[in-house]
């Protein structure tokens, strides 16, 4: 219930003023509820500890938390917050504060945080559906450009062998039944069925034999470096683009740091760099780029639309790369 629907009910049955009574006891009520919601938790030597606080530990302690439950995650957190608060103001005390690599390191972490902070929100403004849509729409033209097939094939150790099956095959003998019994592949017990794939997803033997064949046809034995092959095509088809919702964080994920790293770049073109641990010439050629995939402070997963896909088959066969 709103405010306004409720401030409505009151002035009918008790008139304008007792409404006007309520509006106030509403608003007088409202920073209690802020600070309701960032209770104090605990209090070191008259300090306090905040909800605030821990959710900033959680954040950086994140990689040592991932495997607590909620309950043991927040003790753990809030003795740390303690400790740390403990330790800090003895370090006050021995005026730790006050060295230079104690200032050198606050204003670094200073820098830091804004960085984090500015790209943060940069990202975050780029990532409109309006964008994620486009790149998306761009990155399912590529995808259904490309060809995908569905094949089964037989693992053996030697050419010989696998010229046997050929022939056992041409008498009419079952692909799927013969790959059970006969192929060294792990997945054999799938009747050697490796689903869909795309040709960069096999290595280039196996890809080039099996593109090159018709649905229903067998191939002649081909060497990898996993040993001999057989394979039968079962079906060709394009590639089929995956849902946008299926995708969508990925894409999200792409188009903020895409961003992120063309803001910095943006910025780097406007200053005045001067590089002065190599020649003036050197540091004009060779500037240092900013690399999307490894130094975003914001720290989402990296993934290329066009890769955004799920796998039609686990990537553990033999004979894929």
């Amino acid at each position: 219930m709103t405010a306004l629907t409720f401030d409505k009910k009151l002035g009918s049955r008790l008139g304008l003023a007792g409404a006007a009574m309520a509006g106030c006891l509403l608003l007088a009520g409202a920073p209690v509820r802020a600070q309701d919601a960032n209770p104090v938790l605990a209090k070191v030597n008259g300090v306090e500890i905040r909800q605030n606080d821990v959710t900033l530990a959680e954040e950086e302690l994140a990689p040592n938390l991932a495997q607590m439950d909620p309950a043991t995650k927040r003790e753990n957190v809030l003795a740390f917050l303690i400790d740390m608060k403990i330790v800090a103001k003895a370090a006050e005390d021995k005026k730790i504060a006050e060295r230079a690599d104690f200032k050198s390191r606050l204003d670094f972490a200073r820098n830091r945080i804004l960085m984090d902070q500015l790209l943060a929100a940069e990202g975050k403004a780029a990532a409109t559906d309006e964008a994620m849509k486009k790149v998306y729409e761009e990155a399912a033209k590529q995808i259904s450009s490309d060809q995908e097939v569905h094949a089964r094939h037989i693992l053996l150790e030697t050419e010989d062998e696998a010229k046997a099956v050929i022939e056992e095959l041409k008498k009419g003998a079952d692909f799927a039944e013969l790959a059970k019994k006969k192929s060294k592949d792990p997945g054999a017990s799938d009747g050697g069925d490796l689903g869909f794939f795309t040709k960069d997803q096999m290595v280039p033997e196996f890809s080039a034999a099996a593109f090159a064949l018709e649905p229903g046809k067998i191939s002649e034995p081909v060497k990898s470096q996993f040993g001999w092959h057989v394979i039968k095509v079962e079906e060709k088809r394009n590639r089929k683009a995956p849902e946008f919702d299926q995708v969508k964080g990925q894409i999200e994920t792409y188009v903020s740091r895409k961003a992120q790293a063309d803001y910095v770049t943006k910025l780097r073109q406007a200053a005045k760099v001067e590089r002065l641990d190599q020649p003036a010439d050197a540091a004009k050629s060779d500037p240092a780029k900013p690399d999307p995939a490894k130094s975003d402070p914001a720290k989402p997963d990296q993934a290329a639309p066009a890769d955004a896909k799920p796998a039609d088959k686990p990537a553990d066969k033999p004979a894929k790369k």
